[in-house]
C-alpha cells in the first residue's frame, strides 16, 4: 500500500533536490527560513485510489538540509475545502488547528502558518523565500513602484500582511488572474514563486532573485549607508579580535539577565564580517539599526532591534564596559515599554528584554541564543538584514514593517506554542567548559560527558591534534572547539579563555585535568622531576584557575571551578613523592579559592580518583609501567590489583570520573562548594576526614 513517499514519487524527491540547491546559497534563503512544497497524486491507503497531495515543509527545519520526515503531507482537497469555512481574518489562526485534519496519514512534519500559501496557489511547485535582493525591494518606502520597474507584470506586489491563511488566499488569487505572472514580492518579507514542474519552479525563483539583484547594483547608489564617521574604521584583525574577546564576556553576562533565572544562561557568537564592520563605520548605522528588521524570521531571532555601542572603537576598555552597561539598562527599559505598548491580556508573558544583537564599531557583531546554533544563526540573519537594509537605501528609504506588526508576530500565540512544544533543555544547556588536559583519558571522558549533557567544550590540550579529535567525535564547532594550551605559560592559557570568549562567549565551567606523573623514590626524585610535576599540576591548575576566575567575574554568572586531584592527595604510598605533593598542592587549592571566590557564586569542588587504569593518558604515558612495578604486578594486571584492594572491587575507569564532575555541576548540587568527591571504589586509607 504505497503513501507516495520520495521512494515512489518523483516529484517529491524534486521537491527536496530543489530545496537542497536553493538553501546551499544564503543569497536565495537564510537558514530555517522559507518553505517549498510539491502537488502529486498519491494512493489512498483505504480505497487503494489515487488523491491529490501536498508535500510542504513542515514547521522548523531548513530547506538547505530538508528531508521527506521534514515535509507535511495533506489532502489538496480537504485542504482546499477549508475556504469555505474561512472565519475570516480575525480568526485566521484557527486554521492552522484545521491543517490537523488535512493531513494524510501519520507521521510527517507538523504543517507550519505558510501551508495555505502552498496549497491553495494553482500550480504543482511553490518557493516561498526571504533572499536579501527579494526583501530588499519588500522593504522599500516604494516598494511596489520599484516592483513594476523591475519585473513589468512578470512578478507582482503582495501589500504586508502577516503569515497565515489570508495571505495564502490573496496570492492564490493574483496567479489566478495574472496568467503571465512567476512569482510576488511580499511586502515586507521575501518572494513566492510557482512553476508547473520542479524545474520551472526553482528557475523561477532565481530569476526573480538574480533579477533583482541586478537591478540594486545597476540603479543603486554606490554609498546607501553614507560616508564613514572618522575614527569608526575597523580595527586591525588582531586589535579586534583581542577587544572582542576582552567585550565577550560582559556582553555574555549582560545578554544572559533575564535567562540567568531560569537556570540557563546564553551562549555567544561573534563575527567581524566585513559588511558588519563596514555598516557599523557609516553615519546612517543609528538610525537604520533603531528601524530594526523586517521580514518575521529575521526580527524573530535578532529582536526587535539590536544593542548598538556609541563609542568610537578606540575608546579606552573601561569606558567601554560601562557605557555598554548603561546602555543596556536603557535597552531592557526600551523592551518593556515595547511590550508594554502592545501586549493585549492575551499576550504570552515578555521573554526577556535582553539583546540579541551587540553591534560594536570597528569591533564587529555579538550575538546570543539558547545554544550555539541559535546565536550563530541570529547573527547570519542580522547580516541578511545589513544587506536588505544596504539595498533598500541604494534604490529608496528602508522603511520596515512597523513595531506594531513586529509585536504581534514577535508575540504570537502560534510561536509561543512553537517554543513550548521545543524538548526541555539539557542539564548543561547554556554552559560553557574549558577542560585541561582534554585530548585524552580522564579529560576527555569529561569533555564529551559534559558535552553530552549539553555544554559547549573547549578542548584545551598540549596536544592540539588529541584534542581536536576529541572535538571532532563530540561534533562541529557549535559543539566543541579544540585549542593548544601549555598550563605551566600564563600567557598561552590566557590565550586559550579568550579564544573560549570569541567562540561561545564566555567559560562558567573550568575542568583543571592536565597532569602528568613519576613515579621515583625520594632519593631518586631529581629536582627537574619536581618542578616539572609542580609546574604542570600545582602552578598549572592556579595559572587555570586565575584566568577563569578573571573571566567568570566579568560575566557575572557565578561558575565551576573543578580540580581533578587524586587519592594521593590525602593517601601516603610509597615513592610518589612529587605527584602526591603536587596533588595535595591542588587539594588545597579547593579549599583556598572555594574560601575566596563564594561570595561571586563561583564554587570550587575536587575530584579525587584512583587507579584509573584503562584509558588513561598518564598511565600510558609509562606510570603504569612504574606503578606496576612498585607493586610487583604486571602492568596488564594494574588495574585489577587497583580494584582488588578497593572495598567495592571494582576497576575505576575514566568514565566514572566524568560522572562526578557532571554530579558536581549538573545543578543537584548547587549550595555544595569545598568538597572532594573520591572516585576510587573505596580506599579506606583515603578517607577524607
Amino acid at each position: 500500500m504505497s503513501m507516495g513517499n520520495a521512494s515512489t514519487n518523483p516529484e517529491v524527491a524534486a521537491l527536496l533536490g530543489r530545496g537542497h540547491r536553493l538553501g546551499a546559497d544564503r543569497r536565495n534563503t537564510n537558514y530555517g527560513g522559507g518553505n517549498t512544497s510539491a502537488k502529486a497524486t498519491g494512493t489512498d491507503p483505504v480505497t487503494g485510489g489515487p488523491t491529490e497531495l501536498l508535500w510542504v515543509k513542515g514547521s522548523g527545519g531548513d530547506i538547505g538540509t530538508l528531508t521527506e520526515a521534514g515535509l507535511a503531507v495533506l489532502r489538496l482537497d480537504r485542504l482546499r475545502a477549508l475556504v469555505d469555512v474561512y472565519p475570516g481574518v480575525d480568526r485566521e489562526d484557527e486554521m492552522v488547528g484545521a491543517f490537523d485534519y488535512c493531513l494524510h496519514g501519520r507521521g510527517g512534519a507538523a504543517p507550519s502558518i505558510d501551508t495555505a500559501m502552498h496549497g491553495l496557489v494553482d500550480a504543482a511547485h511553490v518557493d516561498h523565500l526571504h533572499p536579501d535582493a527579494g526583501i530588499a525591494l519588500a522593504t522599500a518606502a516604494d516598494g511596489p513602484e520599484l516592483t513594476r520597474r523591475c519585473f513589468g507584470d512578470r512578478v507582482l506586489w503582495v501589500p504586508w500582511r502577516r503569515p497565515g491563511f489570508q495571505l495564502g488566499l490573496d496570492i492564490a488569487a493574483i496567479a489566478r488572474d495574472n496568467p503571465q505572472a512567476i512569482g510576488v514580492i511580499l511586502g515586507g518579507h521575501g518572494i513566492t514563486a510557482w512553476g508547473a514542474s520542479s524545474a520551472e519552479c526553482e528557475a523561477r525563483s532565481l530569476e526573480i532573485i538574480e533579477t533583482a539583484t541586478r537591478f540594486l547594483a545597476e540603479h543603486g547608489r554606490a554609498e546607501p549607508f553614507g560616508a564613514v564617521i572618522p575614527g569608526y574604521e575597523a580595527l586591525p584583525v588582531q586589535q579586534r579580535r583581542e577587544r572582542a574577546a576582552a567585550l565577550a564576556p560582559t556582553l555574555r553576562g549582560l545578554a544572559s539577565t533575564d535567562s540567568r533565572q531560569t537556570g540557563q544562561f546564553q551562549v555567544g557568537h561573534f563575527t567581524d564580517d566585513e559588511a558588519v564592520l563596514d555598516f557599523v563605520s557609516r553615519t546612517e548605522h543609528p538610525r537604520l539599526a533603531a528601524l530594526g528588521t523586517s521580514c518575521p524570521d529575521h526580527f524573530l531571532r535578532t529582536k526587535v532591534r539590536p544593542l548598538v555601542l556609541d563609542l568610537p572603537p578606540d575608546a579606552p576598555l573601561p569606558d567601554v564596559l560601562a557605557r555598554l552597561r548603561e546602555l543596556h539598562e536603557a535597552y531592557r527599559n526600551d523592551y518593556r515599554a515595547y511590550y508594554e505598548r502592545y501586549a493585549e491580556p492575551d499576550s504570552p508573558p515578555i521573554r526577556g528584554a535582553d539583546p540579541a544583537i551587540v553591534l560594536v564599531p570597528g569591533v564587529g557583531m555579538f550575538s546570543f541564543g539558547r545554544d550555539k546554533q541559535t546565536a550563530r544563526v541570529a547573527a547570519e540573519y542580522y547580516l541578511n538584514a545589513i544587506n536588505v537594509m544596504r539595498g533598500a537605501e541604494a534604490v529608496s528609504t528602508y522603511a520596515p514593517i512597523d513595531e506594531a506588526e513586529k509585536f504581534r508576530i514577535e508575540y504570537w500565540q502560534l510561536e509561543e506554542a512553537k517554543l513550548r512544544r521545543m524538548p526541555k533543555p539539557k542539564a548543561l544547556a547554556g554552559r560553557i567548559a574549558l577542560v585541561t588536559g582534554g585530548g585524552s583519558g580522564i579529560g576527555a571522558a569529561i569533555a564529551r560527558r559534559l558535552a553530552g549533557e549539553g555544554a559547549c567544550v573547549v578542548v584545551a590540550d598540549r596536544n592540539l591534534q588529541g584534542a581536536a579529535t576529541v572535538a571532532e567525535e563530540i561534533g562541529s564547532t557549535d559543539r566543541a572547539i579544540a585549542v593548544s594550551v601549555d598550563v605551566t605559560e600564563a600567557a598561552g592559557i590566557e590565550a586559550a579563555f579568550a579564544e573560549a570568549a570569541l567562540a561561545f562567549g564566555g567559560v562558567d565551567l573550568v575542568v583543571n585535568n592536565a597532569g602528568l606523573s613519576i613515579s621515583k623514590s625520594l632519593l631518586d626524585t631529581t629536582e627537574a622531576d619536581w618542578d616539572v610535576q609542580h609546574g604542570v599540576m600545582a602552578k598549572g591548575s592556579f595559572l587555570v584557575s586565575r584566568a577563569a576566575a578573571r573571566l567568570m567575574l566579568d560575566q557575572g554568572l557565578g561558575g565551576d571551578l573543578i580540580y581533578i586531584s587524586s587519592k594521593n592527595s590525602v593517601f601516603a604510598g610509597p615513592n610518589n613523592i612529587a605527584y602526591s605533593a603536587a596533588k595535595a598542592d591542588q587539594a588545597h587549592q579547593v579549599r583556598l579559592l572555594a574560601a575566596e571566590l563564594g561570595e561571586h557564586g563561583i564554587r570550587v569542588n575536587g575530584v579525587n580518583p584512583d587507579g584509573v587504569v584503562r584509558g588513561s593518558g598518564i598511565f600510558a604515558s609509562g606510570w603504569g609501567a612504574q606503578r606496576a612495578a612498585v607493586y610487583g604486578v604486571p602492568e596488564e594486571e594494574l588495574g585489577a590489583y587497583y580494584a582488588r584492594r578497593t572495598l567495592l572491587k571494582r576497576e575505576v575507569l575514566p568514565e566514572h570520573v566524568a560522572n562526578a564532575v557532571f554530579a558536581l555541576t549538573g545543578g543537584e548540587l548547587s549550595h555544595t562548594t569545598g568538597l572532594h568527591v573520591p572516585v576510587d571504589s573505596g580506599v579506606a586509607a583515603a578517607f577524607l576526614r
